[in-house]
């Protein structure tokens, strides 16, 4: 069986400062363009279900209910769907901030992802005590679902790739980071990632160029 939820819980948490789970999912993936070898903080199905809880793309009560469900064979396709549509998300991301066309191939690949995650929703009633009720989109009620963080991501990516939101992400100016970010900075003028671990190291490194010699 796969890592179940606890166990996948108390494994440290994902570093969410991209604002959005599209962009914390790419993020997955430390040191893309660095010079250092990339650290992969997917290891496992139960790191991907982690990353859905997390981000709250799934609730606690789903999460639980599939990590009891699927079988190890099924979490570890799931997670090669999920690192197959996270770098077909970076290329596009990065294409997009350059302000170029993404190769063809990966946009067939979103594609592909966007309408599995389409199929696998449903229209529903919500009655929640407390709430007002009314027509939702909710996904499927198939607990043997292993892609169901899959399709989660693709849904709120799809979502941010087609909204004006996207005129606010950026990438981390620092060269060996280039992390993704959602841009909410009033001046709209934010440029790392986190500005206590990669601003100041820029900083430093700029301040010891200026005053080497």
């Amino acid at each position: 069986m796969v890592m179940t939820t606890d166990q996948a819980l108390a494994r440290p948490a994902f570093d969410l400062c991209g604002g959005h789970p599209a962009l914390d999912f790419v993020n997955c993936l430390d040191n893309r363009c660095g010079g250092r070898g990339r650290i992969e903080s997917l290891q496992s199905y139960g790191d991907l279900l982690r990353f859905a809880h997390q981000t709250q793309l799934l609730d606690s009560a789903r999460t639980e209910q599939i990590g009891r469900a699927v079988a190890a064979a099924a979490g570890t396709r799931a997670l090669r769907a999920a690192v197959t549509l996270r770098e077909a998300l970076a290329t596009t991301f990065y294409a997009v901030l350059e302000e170029r066309s993404p190769p063809s191939n990966d946009l067939e690949t979103l594609d592909r992802y966007f309408h599995a995650a389409d199929r696998n929703r449903e229209l529903s009633w919500r009655q929640t005590a407390g709430e007002p009720s009314g027509l939702t989109w909710a996904w499927r009620q198939d607990e043997g679902a292993a892609e169901l963080p899959v399709w989660a991501v693709a849904h709120a990516a799809r979502d941010l790739l087609l909204s004006p939101q996207m005129r606010r992400v950026r990438a981390c100016e620092a060269e060996t980071c280039r992390w993704l970010f959602l841009d909410t900075s009033k001046s709209h003028t934010r440029r790392w990632c986190k500005m206590k671990v990669c601003g100041n190291r820029v900083k430093a490194r700029r301040y010891q160029a200026r005053h080497s010699g």
